[in-house]
């Protein structure tokens, strides 16, 4: 990511507003000028399969390596995180020059385990992962009349017995001649002479590359042909790329890989190459069916508020209008929440468990709106790998002030404002969610690590993290708990009865509708969810972060009305234990999250390939549903809380 000073950030944010309309990416990858006979270097990834969500190493194959050895790019941690591992690749190009029938190497004769391999991950449909420029490699494929878009290549292909390799690639690079003035506007600050080479004179043409595809080919190479060869020498037969696949692999066989590069100018402007990769399909369905849910959900959600509202002010202005006569004869008659209010504010049971889950959600919303907010304005561009993630962490960590902050000031209104234990509170809310976060990941890791797997966290990555959980996020909760002890108690509005009062039976369960609260939040993201989950698991680019925003503030206030709602339902039949309930009223979202996960896992990932895979995809799966959980309950717990507070503060009592 990059750093800028004040005025930086508000002259590409200034530029940012100007340029929208031009597809400007902030901040992504600076455009990079090259000159006529340049040298392209590509690089590749992990390889990934959308049938085991399993990454593993490029070089854990028997691939071609480059000369110099094989060497690791710069990583940032959320890349890390993601499995991503960027290495450097023997393929290499120059600038405008096209070129057939390059020789790359002759692999020695594939083992018995190598063969297995090969075989094994073709059948497990694993994608070849390259990036130029910084642009993935893209294919298409033309299907019943249109045009498909796949990040990658296949590593092979199986047709009956027989395994194929595409051993031949095809590239084309799209450039787009270099254009100062554009640039200028583009980059928005003053930095674009020290970041884009100019060559040795303004009068040299140069080119920037905004588009990177790949057409793989399976072509049986004489190997005698290449006995003589060197990297980079012009095979001595024509090389022809057709739909056929006729190189089979075979055990003790060696494998001869070639390629070839054209260069074709384009009309597609820098800002504008990454549209290829944004552009998500049934993109109509998608907006359509997110506005006609927004709609919805917006509708019911204020019909709800304005019935609510117009019950309690009745309520109230009844109860305010009788004289105190009047108002004790209709305590003896009447049931209903003024019956409670020596026992509304009771503490709940197991009080410091709800402050530590309470304000873990205020650290989890908060990390979220905020990520969206920054994603939303092209601050996390896909141009930048692992930035979305990196960010997620460092928001998350920077926000264990507001936890420990919320965490301490709700223990000490539960405590009517005694702050003894605050530190333990404190503690407890640092180490709850990022505890079971950690118990999880460690487990799904070691699995990865038995796979051999890239998409394992390595070891001194696994102590880096403890490092900054226990010396940054546990320092400022600490600071922010701090805070909130010598922050003004919250007092409650009514006295509470040494005795409790009996709660009357009631002809239904509570919980059986506290759960079932989370059905009408569910309803405002199951369609965004559905695009989210496509872009985790299948491999999808997901970037319509305005309609994420937009849904979010939807679902706080989804969440809050629910919350409100059932809070004052369980006061109206005199059930003053509503704490928990007000929480879990909108945090029981996160269990048809769960279920919605179980779905997709069965009719659209088609249980993944294997026990390890299915797995992996609930353990994350249950790590999101337990963040979502925290946050969605917390949003309804304290929308309640000021709820409950702002109702008892407007009886008149003696």
């Amino acid at each position: 990511m990059v750093s800028l000073g004040n005025f930086g950030i508000c002259v590409v944010f200034i530029c940012m507003i100007l340029e929208s309309g031009y597809g400007f990416y902030l901040p992504g990858s600076y455009p990079h000028k090259y000159a006529r006979g340049n040298t392209l270097s590509v690089k590749v990834n992990s390889l990934t399969s959308i049938d085991t969500e399993i990454p593993y190493g490029y070089y854990s194959l028997p691939f071609c390596k480059p000369f110099e050895g094989v060497k690791h790019s710069a990583e940032n941690l959320g890349e890390l995180l993601m499995g991503d591992r960027i290495e450097n690749s023997p393929y290499q190009f120059k600038m405008c020059t096209n070129e057939t029938n390059i020789f790359l190497c002759k692999t020695n004769s594939l083992s018995a385990d190598e063969f297995k391999l090969m075989k094994k991950r073709i059948d497990e449909m694993y994608q070849v992962n390259l990036i130029l420029d910084n642009l993935p490699a893209i294919r298409y494929i033309k299907k019943d009349g249109f045009f498909l878009r796949w990040t990658g290549y296949p590593l092979g292909i199986k047709v009956k017995d027989a395994y194929y390799v595409f051993n031949h690639l095809k590239f084309k690079v799209l450039v787009h001649k270099y254009e100062e003035t554009n640039v200028a506007r583009v980059m928005g600050t003053g930095d674009a002479n020290e970041v884009i080479q100019t060559g040795s004179g303004s009068d040299v043409p140069g080119y920037m590359v905004v588009g990177f595809e790949v057409v793989p080919c399976s072509v049986p190479h004489v190997l005698n042909a290449a006995k003589d060869l060197k990297m980079y020498d012009r095979f001595p037969s024509k090389i022809n790329c057709n739909p056929t696949v006729p190189m089979v692999i075979k055990e003790n066989q060696q494998v001869i890989f070639t390629y070839e590069v054209e260069f074709v100018e384009s009309d597609i402007k820098w800002p504008s190459r990454w549209d290829a990769y944004l552009k998500m399909e049934g993109a109509k369905v998608h907006w359509f069916s997110i506005l006609n849910s927004l709609m919805v959900i917006t509708f019911l959600a204020g019909i709800v508020l304005v019935i609510f509202l117009r019950t309690v002010r009745r309520d109230l202005t009844r109860y305010e209008e009788l004289d105190k006569e009047a108002q004790a004869q209709m305590n003896e008659e009447l049931s209903g929440w003024k019956l409670v209010v020596g026992d509304v504010f009771r503490a709940p049971s197991h009080p410091a468990l709800l402050c530590v889950m309470v304000g873990d959600g205020v650290q989890i919303l908060g990390m979220a709106v905020v990520t969206i907010l920054f994603a939303a304005f092209g601050f996390m561009s896909p141009a930048s790998r692992g930035t979305l993630l990196t960010g997620m962490l460092f928001f998350y960590m920077v926000l264990g002030i507001a936890a420990g902050y919320v965490a301490v000031r709700l223990w000490r209104a539960i405590g009517s404002g005694d702050h003894k234990g605050w530190v333990s509170i404190c503690w407890k809310t640092s180490c709850f969610f990022p505890g079971i976060a950690f118990l999880i990941l460690t487990f799904l890791n070691f699995l990865l690590w038995g796979s051999d797997s890239t998409g394992a966290i390595p070891f001194s990555l696994f102590v880096v993290l403890i490092l900054i959980w226990f010396c940054i996020s546990v320092p400022l909760t600490l600071i922010g708990g701090y805070l909130g002890a010598k922050a003004p108690h919250i007092e409650h509005p009514v006295r509470t009865n040494q005795i409790p009062r009996e709660i009357p039976p009631q002809k239904y369960p509570s919980w059986l509708l506290v759960l079932g609260a989370g059905t009408l939040p569910f309803g405002t993201l199951f369609i965004e969810l559905f695009f989210i989950m496509s872009s985790i698991w299948m491999g999808r680019v997901y970037y319509v972060f305005g309609f994420l925003l937009i849904v979010l503030i939807l679902l706080v206030s989804v969440c809050a009305e629910v919350s409100l709602v059932l809070t004052y339902m369980h006061l109206c039949v005199e059930d003053w234990k509503w704490w928990w309930k007000s929480f879990f009223a909108s945090g029981s979202v996160a269990i048809y999250i769960f279920l919605y996960s179980i779905n997709y896992l069965v009719f659209d990932l088609k249980s993944l390939s294997g026990p390890v895979s299915a797995t992996l995809y609930l353990g994350y799966s249950l790590f999101m549903v337990l963040a979502v959980m925290l946050a969605t309950g917390t949003v309804g717990f304290l929308s309640s809380f000021w709820f409950v507070h702002y109702l008892f503060s407007s009886v008149k009592l003696d």
